[in-house]
């Protein structure tokens, strides 16, 4: 959520973001008004309060009518707190509500407006020219087939549409990205984490994904428990009710967990392999720092995303998302979009998300400094989502025969393998 301070002293700037956002702009006011009756009612409560103890205070000594008489004020002071005291707990709980489902503030530089509208950053190697090379790519599903590598159709017959089987060297693939990664990450001074897949939902609210989100997660109803889209969520809690010491930040956790999607209002789209998905596995980076540094370590973020499909040899360019593109918690988003060969464009791998104190004040993580406590900033960033990063290696780096070259810099991860043959080979 945001700080209360800020809206109160600007509430203009979080119109604007909410209208760049394409989010509820009345929501602003109706916070305000919530926020001045909280106010208002808890200096109501505190002044009866304050008269209810002098009033007690002065019947000790009083006698006689006088005392007759404070005691039937005392009696009608009490009501009036009751009444009071319940009023504040009835606004503060509005104004909760409201700030809850207020976005994030943007970044100055987000482009506004839909999925569209995001601006081209910087475009990094160049694109196959499969028809120069004499034949036309195979997509991933066929060369999944060839390889014997991924099983589409089993995993429809035992779970339904939009799961997959790894099979052979396709799990063997996974497992070798995941190393890949893992070992950057802890080279780039990030710790190994292995973290839950079900998560209380303080955990799922606290990071922002029960607002416009809400549609895209699975919850298990009788246990109250939330299935994550993402290891940002268990990680993000990791320290939730925490006050950390200023000089351990930053703090920088690999989480690598299984990862759960309805992909709601998604009818229709990406039907055909592995791209779009209701399970697969992640390693993704998140960061608590000081507020003050939550824009470098963006950039950082970014740059070990870059340097990953560096080394995996893939053409892609970076963009900066849209305003309305943009996830409650996002301050400013970028993304890293893969070429794909046979779809002719450049499909979405990673993204990096600067949500500075949006998520900390939520789960009341805060870190302890010369100046008090205060909230933290957070930050996430995909570093491999593994059913896209295997599309992208395999379309990419395939061979005529069907066979797939290994980028260099994987293969100590695949027991020294350079090529992936097909199955018969």
């Amino acid at each position: 959520m945001i700080d209360l301070r800020l809206l109160r002293e600007d509430p203009d700037r979080v119109r604007a973001s909410q209208r760049a956002r394409g989010e509820d702009v009345d929501l602003v006011d109706a916070l305000l008004s919530a926020d001045e009756r909280r106010r208002s009612s808890g200096s109501r409560f505190d002044e009866l309060r304050n008269e209810q103890k002098q009033i007690g205070l002065q019947i000790r000594s009083a006698q006689g009518d006088e005392k007759a008489e404070l005691l039937k004020r005392a009696s009608g002071l009490a009501a009036e707190v009751k009444a009071a005291s319940a009023e504040q707990a009835e606004a503060d709980e509005e104004a909760k509500q409201l700030l809850g489902r207020l976005a994030n503030l943007l970044h100055p530089d987000v482009p506004v407006g839909g999925e569209e509208d995001f601006v081209t950053l910087e475009e990094v190697g160049t694109p196959r020219d499969f028809a120069a090379e004499g034949f036309e790519p195979r997509d991933h599903v066929e060369l999944g087939r060839i390889l014997g590598a991924i099983d589409i159709e089993r995993a429809a017959k035992v779970s339904g549409s939009r799961f997959y089987y790894l099979t052979g060297v396709g799990a063997l693939l996974e497992l070798a990205l995941v190393n890949m990664a893992i070992a950057q990450a802890v080279e780039a001074g990030f710790t190994p984490m292995l973290t839950p897949a079900l998560v209380k939902p303080r955990a799922m609210e606290g990071t922002g994904f029960l607002g416009q989100a809400a549609e895209n997660v699975f919850r298990l109803e009788e246990d109250d428990f939330y299935l994550v889209g993402t290891s940002e969520v268990p990680l993000a809690a990791y320290h939730m009710d925490e006050i950390i010491d200023a000089d351990r930040l930053p703090l920088r956790y690999a989480g690598f967990s299984p990862c759960f999607r309805r992909e709601a209002g998604t009818y229709g789209k990406d039907t055909r392999g592995i791209i779009r998905v209701h399970q697969f596995d992640k390693v993704e980076m998140f960061v608590f720092t000081a507020p003050e540094d939550a824009e470098a370590e963006h950039q950082r973020l970014l740059e070990w995303e870059k340097q990953f499909l560096d080394k995996l040899g893939l053409a892609y360019r970076v963009i900066e998302v849209a305003s309305g593109d943009l996830g409650a918690s996002a301050y400013r988003k970028f993304d890293i979009e893969a070429w794909i060969p046979t779809q002719g464009k450049y499909r979405e791998l990673t993204s990096t998300s600067n949500c500075t104190e949006y998520q900390s004040r939520r789960l009341d993580v805060r870190m302890r400094g010369e100046h008090g406590n205060r909230p933290l900033a957070t930050l996430n960033g995909t570093l491999c989502a593994v059913p896209r990063t295997i599309v992208a290696i395999l379309e990419t780096h395939q061979q005529a025969d069907g066979s797939v070259v290994v980028p260099e810099a994987l293969r100590p991860y695949l027991g020294g393998r350079s090529v992936l043959e097909p199955v018969g080979k």
